[in-house]
């Protein structure tokens, strides 16, 4: 499969990127700064702002599943790099002809029934107060990707490490019990193997050890 994946020079966008070409896959990384990528074998660099559709059309042709990692190391400002950038790479998918996309979202801004007392009422409170601004930006991403008409799939990580890949859990439309912590590693992983997975279609998918 084509691939072309946003936030490539990001810890999980470069997981993806490197288990993408490790697979086989045809993988094409658009980046706004090549010096900032590790580079890859097999990989296409694409030098563009994800901001401008224009701009990353070209590396969309003939695409067969778009990834977006993009993420925001801002913690203490708003932010629209997530949504922002989402937004663009939507209207180069459809002007690309490309339909099959998914992006990177977080689990600890959202709460539900699934966690327990002590994460749904102190740990996420806490959390979602200190990445307000981050969280606000993801919550309108996902808004933008759920009204692309799209075969998207949100995967939400909990506290990314980095680690050699294992075994992980993945929950289709809700929070994963105790699941405090994902590995880059798996998530890429899950990823990948969701671009095929027509029951992820449509769908948030939580993704935890």
């Amino acid at each position: 499969m084509k691939i072309t994946v946003f936030g490539a020079t990001g810890g999980t966008g470069l997981e993806v990127v490197r288990q993408a070409a490790a697979a086989g896959h045809d993988v094409t990384a658009v980046v706004r700064d090549p010096a900032r990528l590790a580079p890859v074998p097999g990989v296409a660099v694409v030098r563009a702002d994800v901001m401008d559709p224009a701009s990353i059309a070209p590396a969309l042709a003939d695409a067969g599943a778009v990834v977006s990692a993009l993420g925001n190391r801002e913690i203490r400002r708003p932010s629209t790099v997530c949504s922002g950038g989402v937004a663009s790479i939507i209207a180069a998918m459809k002007g690309a002809g490309v339909r099959r996309l998914a992006v990177v979202s977080a689990s600890g801004m959202v709460t539900d029934d699934v966690d327990d007392l002590l994460t749904r009422y102190v740990a996420k409170p806490i959390l979602q107060r200190i990445l307000a601004y981050n969280f606000a930006d993801l919550k309108r991403m996902e808004e933008i990707v759920r009204e692309s008409g799209l075969d998207w799939t949100i995967v939400r990580p909990s506290r990314l490490l980095d680690a050699p890949r294992g075994a992980y859990r993945v929950q289709i439309g809700r929070n994963l019990p105790r699941g405090y912590s994902t590995r880059r590693s798996d998530l890429a992983d899950y990823i990948l193997k969701s671009l095929d997975d027509g029951a992820a279609v449509r769908e948030a998918v939580s993704v935890a050890v």
